[in-house]
């Protein structure tokens, strides 16, 4: 049974997701688009700063309130009283390490209590068991056998080696309700929206 996009995308409210990959900034991005009100984020003070003109194709710049910590603890700790607060429609955390199954449980505990989405930043296998949903986002690279309308050469020629700035695989590799799927997709500036342009490898 293939699962709905719209089902999981966008983010669920008052619930903590996850997103790790190469273009995870791409899927923050997006969902930060999407939201409505204010978009928090939150990263350490090492972390090269977000820079919300950046994001201006895919988010209003406007929107975004940035934070700085010292610590990942502090990250956390400002991610739960922002969720906590219910000032804004999405707080987004850049997480440099795995956390436990207690902060999970805390974050989600403050998304729900605040009505927030939370969309955590992680390396790939640093998940939390409390997360709603968790996803993986990749470059799709250009002209990959198998997207519509873009054939493409032969794997390993130079253009397939060039990655297609439109084009991602977004893999919902974490679902609550159960069911994984995952899906190629684009961002249209024009309609401001997720496009899917088929199921991965199909």
């Amino acid at each position: 049974m293939t699962l709905p996009f719209s089902s999981v995308f966008p983010l669920k409210k008052a619930r903590a997701h996850e997103i790790c990959g190469d273009s995870a900034l791409v899927f923050a991005a997006a969902s930060a688009g999407l939201s409505t009100g204010a978009v928090v984020w939150v990263s350490e003070n090492w972390r090269p700063t977000v820079n919300p003109e950046g994001l201006s194709p895919f988010c209003d710049p406007g929107k975004l309130l940035l934070t700085r910590a010292d610590s990942q603890l502090n990250v956390l700790a400002s991610t739960e009283t922002a969720l906590r607060s219910g000032a804004a429609g999405l707080v987004v955390a850049e997480l440099s390490s795995a956390i436990g199954l207690t902060e999970g449980r805390r974050l989600q505990l403050a998304a729900e209590a605040g009505g927030t989405t939370a969309l955590l930043i992680i390396p790939d296998d640093a998940g939390s068991n409390a997360a709603e949903t968790r996803w993986r986002c990749t470059g799709v690279p250009a002209g990959q056998p198998g997207l519509p309308g873009q054939p493409g050469p032969a794997y390993g020629t130079p253009r397939q080696k060039d990655h297609d700035s439109t084009h991602w695989r977004w893999s919902l590799i974490k679902n609550k309700i159960g069911t994984l799927s995952e899906w190629i997709v684009r961002w249209d500036a024009a309609t401001h929206r997720i496009i899917v342009v088929s199921e991965a490898g199909s």
